[in-house]
């Protein structure tokens, strides 16, 4: 909502229409060409250029249109549910805007979302979102930002950004996620608590180590780092974490996924153990279906609809030219107790 001082005398803006590409190139000291590239996100602009041009385009109180633009979203797999459900309330932010979403699914540090930017970088984007893709993973290639930003387009992050990036980024705030796990297992009378973690080198993993880790410090539970231990984010990797936990005796798991957790629940079988009477387990992201599990399964829910709000305000300031913040969002998850979790057993 505006403020009183703002309603009054509201600031205009206009549409490429009623701006004179004399006056924005005479202000950037620009060729009228460039102006022209740089409004239609071409080649060959240098990015000092670019930047002036943009700014002397904020002067003149340009905003670009938001009506029949396409927003690419780069996600992993569309098989885990969570990442189906984000994209999809993204859509519904943006849909509002003449926005339309092309989902484009990607194996995360692999050529593919280069290859998808680049088939369809001519077709009228208007911005990109990385929603768990490269941007969570620190040693990825990250070329297909320098192909973005030669192009003038503006990007947002989810779940992580690029460190030689300034782009917005937001993200669930992965150590608040671990640290509520831990302090719900705690209450219920759990000492020996383990993580099963992603993979070392991703963004939202570390960030829930670090969160374990301190949490459990401060409840002053000794040697943490002995109970992580870090696989892949799928049913498969959660059930060998489990299993090297269980037999350490651990009595509550903490998951980095729903699908860890399951994994969990496979592995809590096989060692003839019984869901929550011996080990009690907590999953990671609230995915559809989950009152269906045997038992229903405790989870952290991460907020898609929030996160979805933040990254279309931000991505519809972006297209229009408008300046945001840099500075990352974290979105405060919070915990579905369901029957997966009870007190821990006595021996």
């Amino acid at each position: 909502m505006a403020a009183a001082g703002d309603a009054a005398q509201p600031k205009k803006r206009r549409a490429a229409g009623s701006i004179s590409l004399a006056a924005v190139a005479e202000l950037a000291d620009v060729s009228e060409a460039t102006v022209s590239r740089v409004l239609n996100r071409k080649y060959g602009v240098s990015a000092a250029t670019r930047q002036s041009v943009e700014e002397a385009l904020r002067k003149v109180g340009y905003e670009r249109p938001l009506d029949s633009e396409l927003v690419l979203v780069l996600t992993p797999s569309l098989r885990n549910p969570i990442f189906a459900q984000q994209a999809e309330r993204i859509e519904s932010e943006l849909s509002p805007y003449g926005l339309k979403t092309i989902i484009c699914p990607v194996y995360p540090g692999t050529p593919q979302e280069r290859d998808y930017v680049e088939a369809l970088i001519d077709s009228g984007v208007a911005a990109i979102i990385f929603l768990s893709s490269s941007n969570t993973l620190r040693n990825a290639d990250h070329r297909v930002t320098t192909l973005i930003s030669a192009r003038g387009i503006p990007y947002v992050s989810i779940n992580g950004g690029f460190p030689e990036s300034e782009a917005p980024i937001v993200s669930t705030d992965d150590a608040r996620a671990a640290e509520l796990a831990v302090s719900h297992l705690h209450e219920f009378g759990h000492r020996r608590i383990g993580l099963l973690a992603g993979p070392v080198g991703n963004i939202p993993a570390d960030r829930r180590v670090d969160g374990f880790v301190l949490a459990m410090e401060r409840l002053g539970l000794e040697r943490p780092e002995d109970f992580v231990v870090r696989r892949h984010f799928n049913f498969e990797g959660g059930q060998q974490a489990a299993a090297t936990l269980i037999a350490q005796d651990v009595t509550g798991l903490v998951a980095s996924s729903d699908e860890m957790a399951l994994g969990a629940y496979r592995a809590a079988e096989r060692a003839g153990l019984s869901v929550p009477a011996d080990v009690s387990i907590i999953g990671y992201d609230d995915s559809p279906l989950l009152d269906y599990t045997n038992p229903p399964l405790t989870t952290v829910r991460q907020p898609t609809e929030r996160i979805a709000e933040n990254v279309a305000r931000l991505i519809t300031s972006l297209i229009a030219n408008r300046p945001v913040s840099n500075d990352e969002i974290l979105i405060e998850p919070d915990i579905r107790l369901r029957g997966s979790t009870s007190r821990a057993r006595t021996t």
